[in-house]
Parts: structure tokens; C-alpha cells; sequence
């Protein structure tokens, strides 16, 4: 952290401002409210000027949002680099997850495995992608997730499959299960009520299903006129994130109706999205592959560049809950680990929230508490 003078002075400067917004919002919404609710007009008050003081309040919030959003962030911070644990044999590193004990699931263009490593980079298991039974066939997976029950998934492009790894099978290694056909399998995630997602790539649509102890598919549903879907991501509140071919970022609800697209809301122009996730937080990291960035999409406030530099071709990417971003970088073959939050995530008592939250106050024992600079 800088301790210099300036950054001193300026820091000062920031919290003394917020501070007496904080003030004269608290003392004027605190003299206003009597008057309007004991009055029957609004004083002098004209329609214009509620409508001015709106609109600057609106603008106000959303630079405070963005104040907030550049405190918590940081930008180009490369913790650490995992070289790919296939080496070079085969082609770079694609598609990665990471689950929530801190596990990181990684695959490779053309490569028959799924790796299996610790949050740094140590290997813990690798699971050889074959065919159970005497000359069983090998599948290369494009992507991987674990589903609810804790079984790694994969799509399989080559062969227009999904397979589940069932690790409790008469045979002492487990075995892979294919358990649906899709026509174009590019990417794979599980949502919040432990369905699996598929981007059907060639089939322009998003495919969910839920899976028995049986390994069934049931409640399957498709979501159509896509462009080219490529990377899938699931939201915390149900529904997912899809980014397109040399397109746009679109975000779905849990009905599966076309919530919006991240151009559109934030006005952002992507150069070619790949990898998308969402934090705890519900936040929307896109890695763009033309651009070689990554950004991140706030709930509140404009969007920021979290990586923009060092990236050669971004393709998977996973975030997790300690703060840390894993982008597959295909290009030099390996996953790049970059810290993006000055501390780990956390969850307001009101989480969600934004500044133009009217119900958003801070008290103690009934009364405002501002906050104050030190």
C-alpha cells in the first residue's frame, strides 16, 4: 500500500467527501420526511426540480458505485503461473473449474484427461479419459465442471457427448458414463439448482438437464437462436451467463428467458468473448480473446479491466471464493492466477444493494450512524 503524502492527502480528501454527502443526505432526508408526510403539497418544491434532483442523484450514486468497485478491485496482479500438466504434447490449456474446496479442474486441446490440481498448481489426481472394457476408446474433453453429487462432467466435441466420471463402480478405478448426445458439446457448467448446463456450439442453443442416481437425464430444456454459444457459466441466483462467437455476452434467468446481454446494459464492445464466470458476489468476469483482457461487470456501477496485459489467448477462466481468477491461456500453455480483489469477498448485511437503496442505512439503537474519516 502507498503511504506517500499525496495518497495520503488525497485518501483524506475521498473519505471527507463521502463523509459529508453522507452528512447533508442523512440531515435533509431527516427534516424532509416530517414536512412531506404532514403536509398535504410540497412546499415550493416544483416537479421540475424533483425530477433534476433525481437525475443528479441517479449520476451521483452510480460514481460512488464505481468508487467503491475501484477500492475493492485491482488490476494485472499475476499471483502465480501453472504450467500445464500435460506439458507440451498435446495442445494448451481450455477449460477450467474451480470448486469450492479450492480444487481446479483443468483440460487441454486434444489431450484424453482431466487434471485435477490444487489451487497451486500441484497435482493431485488425473483421470485418463477412456472408455471402460478391454480397448476401450479414448475422448478428448473440451471443458469440465463437477456436478451436485461431486462427479466430474465433461463435453466431448469429437464424439457429441457428455460424460460423467462415476467413481463409485465395481471397478476399483470408476468409470466414464455417457450419459446425453449433443450435437456440438464447446462448454459445460452445473447451476444453482444442480442442473447441467451445455453450449451446443453448432446448434446456436444452451441445453440443461438434471441427472439421477441412476445417471437419467430429466426436465431437459433448450435455449435457442444463440450465435456460436462458447463458454457457460452458472449464476448464484439461478440461470447462466453464455458468451458468443465474435459477439456478445447474454445473460439468461432461471426461467430461461433472455434476462440481457452485457453490450447492451453496460454499452461494452467485445472483440471475441471466451471464458465467462461469476463471483459470489454475482459480478461477470469475461475474458476477451481478441482483446486479450479480462473485464469484470459489476451488479452496481460501470465495467473494469481486470487483466490488460500478459494475456496471449484467454479461453477458460473460473474465479474463487478467496479472491483469485484462473484464465487458461492457450497460447503459452499454461493457467495464469491473478488476484483480483484487494480482500476476499464479502457479503453486506443487505447484500445486493446499490447507494440508490433507499432502505439501505446504517443504525445503532434506532439512530443514523454516518461514517466518519479518520
Amino acid at each position: 500500500m502507498d503511504y506517500t503524502l499525496e495518497t495520503s492527502q488525497l485518501k483524506q480528501k475521498l473519505l471527507k467527501t463521502i463523509y459529508s454527502l453522507q452528512l447533508k443526505s442523512f440531515s435533509t432526508l431527516q427534516s424532509a420526511s416530517p414536512l412531506l408526510h404532514n403536509q398535504r403539497g410540497m412546499g415550493m418544491v416544483t416537479q421540475h426540480e424533483v425530477h433534476q434532483l433525481a437525475d443528479k442523484a441517479k449520476n451521483l450514486c452510480g460514481d460512488l458505485d464505481n468508487i467503491k468497485n475501484l477500492l475493492h478491485y485491482c488490476q494485472d496482479d499475476l499471483v502465480r503461473q501453472i504450467p500445464n500438466p500435460t506439458g507440451s504434447r498435446y495442445g494448451g490449456v481450455s477449460g477450467i473449474h474451480c470448486s469450492l474446496d479450492g480444487s481446479i479442474y483443468v483440460t487441454a486441446e486434444s489431450a484424453p484427461w482431466v487434471h485435477v490440481l490444487s489451487s497451486t498448481g500441484h497435482t493431485l489426481r488425473s483421470l485418463p479419459c477412456q472408455q471402460t472394457g478391454k480397448g476401450g476408446s479414448i475422448f478428448l474433453p473440451e471443458d469440465v465442471t463437477v456436478t451436485r453429487m461431486g462427479m466430474v462432467a465433461v463435453a466431448d466435441m469429437v464424439n457429441e457427448a457428455i460424460w460423467v466420471f462415476n467413481p463409485h463402480t465395481s471397478l476399483s478405478k470408476g468409470e466414464w458414463i455417457k450419459i446425453r448426445k449433443v450435437g456440438s458439446p464447446r462448454s459445460i457448467g452445473v447451476d444453482s439448482m444442480g442442473k447441467i448446463l451445455v453450449a451446443d456450439y453448432a446448434q446456436g442453443q444452451v441445453h440443461s438437464f438434471a441427472l439421477d442416481h441412476a445417471f437419467r437425464t430429466l426436465n431437459a430444456h433448450s435455449v435457442p437462436s444463440l450465435q456460436g454459444p462458447r463458454y457457460i457459466s452458472p449464476l448464484p441466483s439461478g440461470g447462466f451467463v453464455v458468451s458468443e462467437e465474435c459477439g456478445d455476452v447474454k445473460v439468461f434467468m432461471s426461467s430461461h428467458k433472455l434476462l440481457c446481454s452485457l453490450s447492451s446494459k453496460y454499452g461494452h464492445q467485445f472483440g471475441n468473448p471466451a471464458g465467462v464466470c461469476v463471483d459470489r458476489d454475482g459480478s461477470i468476469l469475461v475474458a476477451d480473446e481478441q482483446r486479450h483482457t479480462v473485464h469484470l461487470f459489476p451488479e452496481h456501477g460501470a465495467p473494469i479491466c481486470l487483466v490488460s496485459t500478459g494475456l496471449r489467448r484467454p479461453a477458460g477462466m473460473a474465479c474463487s471464493s478467496s479472491g483469485h481468477l484462473f484464465v487458461a491461456d492457450t497460447v503459452e500453455n499454461c493457467v495464469k492466477v491473478f488476484k483480483y480483489c484487494v480482500r476476499p469477498p464479502y457479503r453486506p448485511t443487505n447484500a445486493g444493494a446499490s447507494c440508490t437503496d433507499p432502505n439501505q442505512t446504517h443504525r445503532r439503537g434506532g439512530e443514523v450512524v454516518p461514517l466518519q474519516p479518520r
